[in-house]
């Protein structure tokens, strides 16, 4: 079995930010009615590979490797801190929000070793669903505070074991 320890110190953590997201049920139902597992908590690591963004659901986490630009603007969203000009996925938050728009979900889907994110907007008694870079609907998703979804496939062949609070690594 793949652990977070064995992962990342392939990879050399060097920092570390965490957001709880909602409570979670255990699983929910999609459109299509495949089980979907709601992420507990968002972490951004850096390491010598690159920024990677961890959803956490339990003991298992989920690894996607983002760019630097990406992994400091959901670094920004989890710590509540403003860079000196908005970063894109602020700007799309504030649009958003200047609009009575709002991210209702994000559904993170792997596709041929690449993910993708499934971006759920609503502006009033509308709502549509946007093909978007996981990354980019993770950002929006902790910007709104709204659920990041994965299947419990993806968390299953793609999770990482999650070591305990307190372990070091």
């Amino acid at each position: 079995m793949k652990t977070l320890h064995g992962f990342l110190a392939g990879c050399a953590l060097t920092s570390l930010s965490v957001i709880p997201l909602q409570p979670c049920r255990a699983a929910e139902a999609t459109q299509s009615g495949s089980a979907q597992v709601r992420i507990h908590s968002v972490e951004v690591r850096a390491t010598t590979a690159g920024p990677v963004v961890l959803l956490r659901v339990y003991n298992r986490a989920v690894p996607i490797f983002v760019d630097a630009i990406v992994a400091q603007s959901i670094q920004g969203a989890l710590t509540k801190k403003k860079t000196p000009r908005p970063l894109t996925h602020d700007l799309m938050h504030s649009v958003l929000e200047a609009f009575d728009g709002t991210v209702t979900q994000v559904v993170v889907t792997l596709k041929e070793k690449t993910f993708y994110g499934a971006l759920t907007v609503s502006m009033g008694k509308t709502a549509k669903i946007f093909d978007s870079r996981s990354s980019d609907a993770i950002a929006l998703a902790i910007h709104f505070r709204a659920p990041i979804l994965v299947s419990q496939e993806l968390l299953d062949a793609s999770g990482v074991e999650f070591e305990p609070e307190g372990t070091s690594l």
